[in-house]
């Protein structure tokens, strides 16, 4: 206070302090609801410190442009919490800097946009208030007056000392995963770094990590961990197995590395235990292959009376009770990555399109073209949403979108009924033949209003006992369920149903739906770190012999999965998922690197584990194993996006 007396002008930076500080704290309550003490000193000396930089900034400026400055900051930092605000309001994620580059693809969502300004309008208007204040009542308790060289030294004492006081209580904090000492140094997981600390801290670090090309980090954690229940590839088991990996030899690749990431990622791999080979593998050999990433997929698009189809294929193909669809930073283009790739999306940035100046071996249409299939893709909106245009044709797929041949009506969503019906004639006569499909007829905003694929069958569901935006839906659904319906008309027209496989997954749970509407479509309240990403997996063709599959299993694991269905060459030691039908242990992996294993689940939030029927003896060696092997998941993912490490090995 003796500074602030001494120095009015310094009111100023304690005015802007105390509004970065407020607007933390307004963005916390808005989304998160909850605060920990630590979480709060942090923000709070987090705020400090950009505030004194703020106020350094416009000290440079005479008394009028001061004022300007200062003002213009607030109002600058009210549009970033707002933009912010409203699109996790949408995706449930906030957007990355990298993101924001492709700004121009987002505003193609304009309707959800404007709706998600009108929704949060108070919390906006509260966000914008300090800028607000200082505009009208400033003068009354601001003395605008220059700042001399001796305040200006003030303040980048007072910089430095929160600083250093900010990194002193991040690096006195546990390491854990998810700690702040975690956030800050290794790992960029935004959702939970703006709640511990702060939103515009995130962002710098954000903007500091893409500037300089930064990469997760493994830390102290060793590539396999000792003891680990993974064993490795050298031990063998009495019984002589085949195992589905390539000809590779790691012995030489290591011998002969001079690249010390190279390297470790040689070894990395070269330890890790790959899968046998077991009854279904090949099962489906020679069979068309149809893979679908369908838009907001969820178990509850599946009802017996709304959507028959899906119920039909549901029932009678592969049944799979335990399946999760975790959501990653950028929802849909992450969730379509992980399904087409068997890897987990490196954060910050769009892994997609960053993976289309790579080798990707693995793909479906890169692994069947090799076999003589012919590969296509389609997606029923802007072909450039994303960039697809350059990650989908990469994979081997000849691609269609709206703008680039796939002509459908100008409506929001698209029909993905017209979608198939405009498509199937092009392949199916072309055998054998793999087709993948992005829908969009499940897109939000989930109303009778603003979607035209729950206007259109409206109908079908109006005596549904649900929530209008329940109903919406499931409506929105209907769509797709119908394009199924079409789809296996045609197959069965062509005398080909029994010999094409179809297999189906959701991009990201139905985040358009608000949280108290997702517990009255699952009849109870769904808890949050696990249920909440529980979906359905179809795996079907005409005639099969169904069964169901109660293993822990994820999106992660449709890559190995098909590979080893339809008796394809691949390397499992390097996909970060696994072929469900093996007998190696099932890891269900998280974006807050929660877990579910056949042992039971862990709560990275909670740091609790709740133990299977099976149970473990000693929990807590056992969740440092798994989570040990789940950061090095994450870590070795990164870097086979990072250095084109299938080129390097495979090419």
């Amino acid at each position: 206070m003796f500074m602030i007396k001494k120095y009015p002008n310094l009111k100023l930076a304690f005015f802007i302090t105390l509004s970065l500080f407020y607007m933390e704290i307004i963005l916390n309550l808005s989304i998160f609801l909850n605060f920990s003490f630590v979480s709060i000193i942090l923000l709070f000396i987090f705020s400090t410190l950009l505030g004194l930089v703020f106020n350094l900034f416009s000290s440079f400026a005479k008394q009028n442009v001061n004022k300007t400055i200062s003002i213009s900051l607030l109002v600058i930092t009210g549009f970033i919490f707002s933009s912010q605000l409203v699109y996790n309001r949408i995706f449930k994620v906030f957007y990355t800097m990298y993101s924001a580059k492709n700004a121009s693809q987002v505003t193609e969502f304009w309707r959800e946009i404007l709706l998600g300004i009108l929704n949060n309008l108070p919390w906006i208007i509260l966000l914008f208030m300090p800028a607000i204040i200082l505009l009208f009542l400033g003068k009354k308790f601001i003395d605008f007056k220059d700042i001399n060289n001796k305040g200006r030294l003030y303040l980048v004492l007072l910089i430095v000392a929160f600083h250093l006081l900010a990194i002193g209580l991040i690096n006195l904090g546990g390491k854990n995963p998810n700690s702040t000492y975690d956030l800050y140094y290794n790992t960029n997981y935004p959702q939970l770094s703006i709640k511990k600390l702060g939103l515009m801290t995130t962002m710098r670090l954000d903007i500091q990590r893409l500037a300089f090309g930064w990469s997760p980090s493994l830390g102290a954690t060793p590539s396999v961990p000792e003891n680990s229940s993974i064993p490795t590839y050298e031990e063998e088991e009495e019984e002589i197995l085949e195992y589905n990996v390539m000809d590779l030899d790691f012995e030489k690749l290591i011998s002969n590395e001079e690249n010390q990431e190279l390297l470790e990622m040689h070894k990395y791999f070269k330890n890790v235990h790959p899968t046998p080979k077991n009854d279904y593998t090949g099962k489906y050999k020679g069979y068309n292959l149809i893979l679908i990433t369908a838009e907001g997929f969820s178990p509850y698009a599946v009802h017996k009376e709304a959507s028959p189809t899906l119920y039909k294929m549901v029932e009678e193909g592969y049944k799979f009770t335990n399946f999760y669809n975790p959501i990653w930073e950028i929802s849909t283009s992450d969730g379509e990555y992980v399904a087409n790739t068997g890897l987990i999306p490196k954060s910050g940035v769009w892994s997609f399109f960053e993976s289309g100046n790579n080798y990707m071996p693995f793909a479906m249409g890169n692994q069947l073209n090799k076999l003589g299939y012919t590969s296509r893709a389609y997606h029923n909106h802007t072909y450039t949403y994303y960039k697809r245009n350059i990650s989908h044709p990469n994979m081997g797929y000849e691609y269609k979108g709206v703008g680039n041949g796939l002509k459908v009506k100008k409506v929001w969503p698209a029909s993905d009924l017209e979608m198939l019906e405009k498509t199937i004639a092009e392949y199916i006569d072309d055998q054998p033949f793999h087709t993948y499909y992005m829908t969009v007829s499940g897109h939000l905003q989930y109303s009778f209003i603003g979607n035209s694929m729950a206007k259109k069958n409206r109908a079908l569901v109006k005596d549904l006992p649900y929530t209008d935006a329940g109903k919406a839906y499931i409506a929105s659904q209907v769509e797709f369920d119908r394009a199924m319906e079409h789809l296996l008309e045609k197959l069965e027209e062509a005398g080909i149903a029994d010999k094409t496989l179809i297999a189906i997954s959701g991009d990201h749970y139905p985040y358009g739906l608000e949280k108290n509407e997702i517990d009255d479509l699952a009849g109870h309240e769904v808890e949050k770190n696990f249920e909440l990403y529980k979906s359905t997996f179809i795996l079907y063709s005409q005639g099969m012999e169904g069964e169901e599959i109660d293993i822990p299993c994820s999106s992660l694991d449709i890559i190995p999965t098909l590979s080893n269905l339809l008796g394809l060459e691949y390397d499992s030691r390097l996909l970060m998922g696994r072929d469900i039908f093996s007998d190696s242990e099932p890891l269900v992996i998280f974006l807050n690197r929660s877990f579910i294993t056949d042992k039971g689940r862990y709560n990275s939030q909670t740091g609790k584990f709740i133990p299977s029927d099976s149970g473990i003896e000693d929990n807590d060696n056992y969740i440092r194993k798994i989570s040990n092997v789940v950061n090095a998941k994450f870590y070795y993912s990164s870097k086979i996006l990072d250095n084109d490490y299938y080129n390097i090995i495979l090419n």
